[in-house]
């Protein structure tokens, strides 16, 4: 009498779960993207990490003209960050962009926040110190770390509306700067988040690699649910899919 091999449930090969793994993956970092066309704002605000492709960005947009004053740069010593850089992630951003040709006296350093939050109040601070006031920004994150920067941004910069809806939109084609005039009134700060324009599968590299991203991106999805609560953001819809994706992911 002849026998059949053991069968192999599907679900368990291990093709089939990394295609799960990546079209999750896929759902995740598709939500934390939010698509916001550019247009021109008095400062481009870059939120610092261990990834300098957010430099080179901030630096282009910059150079380009979407910054007509300046280009800050925001960023300590982080876990990611304290056995790569030997100096605080916003000098090695600042540094970059000097490279590429942004003039060193239109650059600002805020080099002690190590969260998103601290980029946001200390980033505030420091202008108030220097006495300067600005009514429009872009924020300048990683792809999927943009809904997060939104709502902390939206719940700690004061006097704060956005220049976009909270949904994604298509992501606008073309790097020349639009129109610079401004529907916000001196007492309203207008802003908008962008990122390198990668996709997921185009965004891991080297020092970024593909399990890294998708463990922080899971993460930053969690902190979207449970810190509205906490004081620490606006509260962002997060739609049954993208949640169960998480879900299986953690």
């Amino acid at each position: 009498m002849t026998t059949s091999p053991p069968h192999s449930d599907d679900a368990d090969d291990p093709f089939n779960i990394m295609i799960s793994t990546e079209r999750d993956a896929l759902v995740i970092y598709n939500y934390h993207c939010m698509h916001m066309p550019l247009k021109q704002a008095e400062v481009i605000f870059c939120l610092c990490s261990l990834d300098t492709r957010v430099a080179q960005h901030a630096a282009q947009l910059f150079l380009f003209g979407y910054g007509t004053h300046y280009l800050i740069f925001s960023g300590g010593v982080g876990k990611l960050t304290q056995d790569r850089f030997v100096k605080p992630e916003a000098e090695v951003f600042a540094d970059i962009a000097v490279e590429m040709g942004v003039p060193r006296d239109k650059i600002l350093v805020e080099h002690r926040s190590t969260n998103t939050g601290e980029n946001v109040r200390f980033t505030y601070d420091m202008l108030q110190e220097k006495g300067l006031d600005f009514t429009s920004f872009i924020l300048v994150q990683k792809p999927y770390m943009e809904r997060r920067t939104y709502a902390t941004f939206m719940k700690q910069w004061p006097s704060v509306t956005s220049s976009s809806s909270s949904s994604p939109s298509s992501p606008s084609s073309s790097l020349s700067p639009s129109s610079s005039s401004s529907s916000s009134s001196a007492s309203n700060v207008d802003f908008l988040v962008t990122s390198p324009q990668l996709s997921f599968y185009e965004y891991p590299n080297m020092e970024n690699p593909r399990d890294l991203v998708i463990n922080i991106m899971v993460g930053d999805l969690v902190r979207i649910r449970e810190y509205p609560e906490k004081g620490f953001q606006i509260y962002q819809d997060i739609p049954l899919e993208v949640w169960d994706a998480a879900q299986r992911l953690i």
